[in-house]
């Protein structure tokens, strides 16, 4: 063996470079194929974004109103400032609790269906809609109207109509609609402490009423003629102190919902509760044992119990009655609750359709499809140059044909 041979052999083999495989995409084959079919690419997409000016051209143009309102604004220190501007009752309104966003209250009631169906009837959107049910219509507004409440505690009511002037006057009715349910609905915690009183106000005259009738047959009978005196005195003023007392506890009650036991406010009412308590324990044990009296004068006893229910009743009546009255006054402070920020004027330009945004989206969607459809192509043409991938292809067809 020669030396050449021998220092062949001993030489290290050399690594083979092997050919690219032909599944790897290849640039410039993907560059071939849009070239092929470039006619496909640019005129598909110029044809489609013709088609879409057209389309858009005859389009009903849709104008866009909008008004911005101001909704009324809660605070905690308000809500305390009026609790104790109420005084001795204030107490028993001051348990309702709050909405951690008020604005949702708002916009849920314009989206209300009572807000809906008044504007329905009052322009007549059942025939401008062309709709035969009420609920169609109903969801017709809701599909044209766009109520949001931003982080600014700002409200937006925008409309669209074909008819920009229809358009602003819808926008301002839902806030003419919104001002007439608050007026109906307690919203505000002024208008709930003035329904709350109401509603007592009306039980308390239910029971006072009752009371006279009862003292009325007393009176006819010549039963309450026995009462005089310092029996009289002290029975009205031990009528007027359980009012006070009951009121105080009621009081009391509704402050532990939000108070702590050492809050400064509840501990104070729980001393004039205690404080009273004794005045009305003196006042009844300077009229005497009830035993004792009812040995001497039984019906007189009997007519110191209606006397007492009479003023207990009256008492209540007229706490109710004063607090009624704030309630109301403070109501009205409140009347003008919906501030109007942007009155919703007749737009002078056209909301939609957006033209060119559909002719861009329309050219690209279409240019995509034609590129997919020029690499469909050409794989099938590749496809049928191969007999084998030429059979599957016609499998695939029958499949497909159900033959």
């Amino acid at each position: 063996m020669s030396e050449e041979s021998l220092i062949t052999n001993h030489q290290s083999p050399i690594t083979s470079v092997e050919p690219p495989d032909d599944d790897e995409i290849n640039l410039i084959d993907l560059a071939i194929v849009l070239a092929k079919h470039k006619k496909l690419i640019l005129g598909l997409p110029f044809l489609a974004a013709v088609l879409a000016v057209i389309v858009s051209l005859l389009m009903t143009p849709i104008f866009t109103a909008t008004t911005k309102i101001l909704p009324p604004q809660q605070s905690q220190s308000t809500a305390s400032a009026m609790l104790n501007q109420l005084g001795a009752v204030a107490g028993l309104a001051g348990g309702v609790a709050g909405i951690k966003n008020p604005n949702d209250m708002y916009v849920a009631m314009l989206k209300s269906r009572t807000v809906a169906d008044n504007l329905i009837q009052r322009f007549d959107l059942n025939k401008l809609y062309g709709k035969e049910y009420q609920s169609h219509t109903r969801k017709q507004l809701e599909n044209v109207s766009t109520i949001t409440s931003g982080k600014d505690g700002i409200i937006s009511i925008a409309v669209d109509d074909k008819d920009p002037k229809r358009a602003a006057t819808l926008a301002n009715a839902y806030v003419e609609e919104l001002d007439k349910l608050t007026n109906v609905l307690a919203v505000t915690e002024a208008a709930q402490r003035r329904l709350f009183f109401e509603r007592q106000l009306e039980q308390a005259k239910v029971n006072l009423t009752k009371s006279e009738a009862t003292a009325r047959q007393a009176l006819e009978k010549g039963g309450l003629v026995q009462v005089e005196g310092q029996g009289r005195s002290m029975a009205e003023s031990s009528a007027r102190l359980r009012a006070q007392i009951t009121v105080k506890e009621v009081q009391i009650g509704a402050m532990r919902t939000f108070a702590a036991e050492r809050n400064p406010d509840l501990l104070m009412a729980q001393q004039e509760l205690e404080a009273m308590k004794r005045q009305l324990a003196k006042i009844e044990g300077a009229a005497g044992k009830p035993e004792d009296a009812q040995k001497t004068n039984s019906e007189g006893i009997d007519n110191l119990g209606l006397l007492r229910d009479l003023k207990y009743n009256e008492t209540v009546y007229e706490l109710l009655a004063q607090q009624y009255g704030l309630a109301k006054i403070d109501e009205a402070k409140d009347s003008s609750i919906i501030q109007v920020m942007d009155k919703a004027i007749e737009p002078d330009r056209r909301s939609s359709p957006k033209r060119a945004l559909i002719v861009i989206l329309t050219a690209l969607v279409a240019g995509f499809l034609a590129v997919i459809w020029a690499f469909i192509k050409e794989a099938g043409q590749k496809a049928r140059q191969n007999p084998e991938q030429a059979a599957r292809l016609d499998l695939l067809r029958r499949y497909l044909l159900g033959r």
